[in-house]
């Protein structure tokens, strides 16, 4: 059987709380995050918006403002977090070349992405301080001078760094990313 993410990863789960007038906490929403995201070009990379903040210290009531969101980048002052689901990546460098710039093209035109010679073609940087938790299959993490596999319970700290994602394993990956604005 092929390993697709429709038989190994179900869709992202979004729940989300609240208090009702009497002050009582209850579950306001229970579904699919409204704002979830593919590349056509590459079968199985799946980005599920879940949450952002737009400020600091945070409203808890704040509407909801997944939807309005795009690119990469946390708006300023604020938080995004987001679970993308990696399929593996190809063998043909060539290939993968032509499905990194599909998704920074398409998704994240804000990511710092000037790559030099010998680089990964995913290799980006953000002004930001991400949480990368590894929920789902393994993943490894690029940096320029060296990488490491992380594996499902792993959790990496990037801080501002260039970096890329490659799923070089036979199944899908999911990450769950929790990026937070910054300054170098």
């Amino acid at each position: 059987m092929m390993k697709t993410l429709s038989n190994i990863i179900a869709p992202v789960r979004r729940v989300i709380t609240a208090n009702n007038s009497n002050g009582k906490s209850y579950f306001l929403e229970d579904g699919n995050s409204p704002s979830t995201k593919e590349v056509p070009e590459r079968p199985g990379y799946r980005v599920t918006n879940i949450w952002r903040t737009t400020e600091s210290p945070v409203m808890v009531n704040a509407l909801d403002s997944i939807t309005d969101h795009q690119g990469v980048l946390p708006p300023q002052y604020g938080s995004i977090l987001r679970v993308i689901d990696y399929p593996p990546e190809p063998k043909d460098p060539a290939e993968v070349k032509r499905l990194q710039d599909a998704t920074f093209s398409s998704l994240y035109p804000d990511a710092g992405h000037d790559l030099k010679p010998g680089d990964h073609p995913g290799m980006h940087i953000t002004q930001t301080v991400d949480y990368a938790i590894v929920l789902a299959g393994e993943i490894t993490a690029i940096l320029e001078t060296e990488e490491t596999v992380l594996r499902a319970g792993d959790i990496l700290i990037q801080r501002g760094t260039n970096h890329a994602w490659a799923n070089r394993s036979d199944y899908p990956a999911r990450i769950a990313f929790i990026l937070i604005d910054g300054q170098l």
